[in-house]
């Protein structure tokens, strides 16, 4: 099948974006990797709320913006509290996957190394939940805020003594506010519209919101943003360039990226059990 590429180009395609079968797993694998990790260092409770308290007085004498009154703004409205709480449960994972299928299949020169920057981000930040663990702010009394999520909903969160599918005492770095970061940097350095800085607003907004649901405190935003910033900054010297091909030949290479992404995902649902039936075929009674 001819597909447009030359020798070359051909050669160039396919050493820029990896096989989809290999993503899908890597993906797969981190996001496992993810959720496994933060299991594994729960369990210390009382430093956590050690270092909960020690970060609470350390914004203060940094003269950080009082948790409180943000989330004083956010109670204003029940429609906006349930709005951020939507936010903090529903976006996290799927605008990080739909990042990584976009760089994948329209911006593979940029793909490996954003992919990159979110898998060792990910494991600097489980390796601080391990040294530094730390309970967010809606654990701790006397500081005027409550847990949105629990009294609005909707809650991703269990109570956190019998919580068995999540680390709720690894809030130092954001994990949240760090993906947001990555995802606008990825797609602000790899598209050249006009309107690419707009990206900006999603890990502003994921820092409001997870501030003004008592889940994280600012600090951990910074931190997850200064990790980034030294990942990009490492990560800069090892990007590919810009291939210089026509235009046709990319957006025949971008289908052949999309067509086998779509086959691979299918594969797996249907290894996993989901019934796929083939395009045009009539739906099953």
């Amino acid at each position: 099948m001819n597909t447009g590429l030359g020798p070359g180009e051909r050669q160039r395609s396919t050493r820029l974006r990896p096989r989809a079968w290999t993503e899908l797993l890597l993906v797969l694998g981190l996001f496992l990797a993810y959720k496994v990790g933060r299991l594994a260092v729960d369990g210390r409770v009382g430093a956590a709320y050690d270092d909960a308290h020690l970060v609470w007085h350390l914004e203060r004498a940094l003269r950080l913006p009082d948790e409180v009154d943000l989330q004083h703004m956010l109670l204003q409205a029940e429609a906006l509290v349930r709005t951020a709480n939507i936010y903090y449960a529903v976006v996290h994972f799927p605008a990080t996957i739909a990042f990584l299928v976009f760089m994948y299949c329209f911006r593979p020169e940029h793909y490996i190394r954003f992919r990159r920057i979110l898998a060792w981000l990910t494991a600097v930040g489980l390796g601080i939940h391990f040294v530094f663990p730390l309970a967010p702010p809606r654990m701790l009394g006397g500081l005027g805020l409550i847990d949105t999520a629990a009294v609005y909903g909707p809650s991703v969160y269990g109570p956190p003594q019998t919580d068995t599918l999540s680390n709720q005492y690894a809030a130092m770095p954001s994990l949240h506010v760090g993906w947001a970061l990555v995802i606008a940097a990825g797609l602000i350095h790899a598209t050249r519209t006009p309107w690419r800085w707009l990206w900006l607003a999603h890990p502003v907004l994921t820092m409001l919101v997870v501030a003004g649901t008592a889940n994280h405190y600012w600090l951990d935003g910074i931190v997850a943003a200064v990790l980034v910033g030294v990942l990009l900054v490492a990560t800069s010297r090892h990007e590919h360039p810009s291939p210089a091909v026509p235009v046709q030949v990319r957006r025949t290479a971008r289908r052949d990226a999309i067509a086998g992404t779509l086959a691979a995902v299918g594969t797996a649902l249907g290894a996993a059990g989901v019934p796929m039936a083939p395009p045009g075929a009539p739906p099953q009674s």
